[in-house]
């Protein structure tokens, strides 16, 4: 299946974000202004202005609205804080729903704060992250499976995003993935689609993609022999794990596949690149493309993006542009 026909078939698609929904502000600063405070004597960095974005599985969102999905939307978990509302605002701008979002005041939004310098244009400053370190609330987790309980009809392809990498505080629970197990065994005909920072190996009975490193770690927590053991236990229909400029393994019942990368000279930001490989290659699979030609589409969909400064998406006449079928 070419990428013509992917994206043909894609206007004809939905789309649902599961997972960890984040937001990413970039905060640009002025160096020149960076005087002590007069209280503390401690520098301050002097912000001139923000940018937000939908960040972690709101960038799987934006990629998937970018290319024209019917219908978007993101299931998740977030605060009753203005770092809430400036997502919710963030991803209606980009034609996602977020009905499906609980708020909880037992929780902050889970945001990046991400400080550019004004004149160089390079993120040179730590980054201020807001996580949570405790468990979701009960009554949020509850609301959280209902609403997908509900919802999974209304959708060809559900993206899971497990992004936290705090041992708790994330959205993807254990009673979260034994769902998404129970309504894969049942919707055998929707796409399920996990990608995991790092909890790879707990998920079953859906597709599990990650990186070299992330699938590695997963395969030494479970005393795995490699990435085809780590498919086995897995009970998944595919695992996909990614190598960056080397390209994507697939492993399912046949063994492991290799799909050479799009070669790309001095990527502008590889930030995001995971995650629109990921939007691309489920929608592909949802069009009916095989792995191999899913694999394909989701290289070439993350080729664009990372051309681009922050999470960039690719809109349809990029990827025509570059599919070269």
């Amino acid at each position: 299946m070419t990428a013509s026909e992917i994206l043909f078939a894609i206007p004809k698609l939905s789309a649902l974000v599961v997972g960890d929904i984040c937001l990413d502000r970039w905060c640009a600063y002025d160096p020149s202004a960076a005087e002590p405070s007069r209280e503390t004597g401690i520098p301050r960095i002097a912000v001139t202005s923000v940018e937000v974005t939908p960040g972690a599985g709101g960038t799987v969102a934006s990629n998937l609205a970018a290319l024209g999905a019917s219908r978007v939307a993101v299931l998740g978990a977030i605060g009753e804080d203005g770092f809430g509302h400036e997502l919710e605002r963030a991803l209606s701008a980009r034609g996602i729903s977020s009905e499906l979002l609980v708020k909880t005041p037992g929780i902050q939004t889970f945001t990046y704060t991400k400080v550019i310098n004004g004149r160089t244009g390079r993120e040179d400053r730590p980054r201020l992250d807001f996580i949570n370190t405790v468990p979701l609330p009960r009554p949020a987790e509850r609301r959280l499976l209902d609403n997908l309980q509900s919802a999974v009809e209304r959708f060809d392809a559900i993206l899971v995003s497990d992004q936290a990498e705090t041992g708790c505080g994330g959205v993807v629970t254990p009673a979260m993935r034994g769902l998404l197990a129970d309504l894969a065994a049942a919707y055998r005909e929707k796409i399920f689609f996990a990608d995991s920072r790092s909890r790879m190996e707990l998920f079953r009975g859906v597709i599990v993609k990650g990186n070299d490193q992330e699938a590695g770690a997963a395969c030494a927590r479970v005393g795995a022999s490699g990435f085809q053991s780590l498919y086995e236990r897995l009970s998944a229909p595919l695992l996909i794990v990614t190598h960056g400029p080397g390209g994507v393994a697939l492993y399912g019942e046949s063994g492991e596949t290799r799909v050479a990368t799009r070669r790309v000279e001095n990527p502008v930001d590889i930030c995001g690149a995971g995650d629109s490989f990921s939007a691309g290659a489920a929608l592909a699979l949802a069009a009916g493309a095989q792995p191999l030609d899913a694999a394909r589409f989701g290289n070439l969909i993350a080729s664009i993006t990372i051309m681009k400064k922050g999470t960039g998406t690719a809109s349809r006449e990029e990827v025509l542009a570059n599919a070269g079928d």
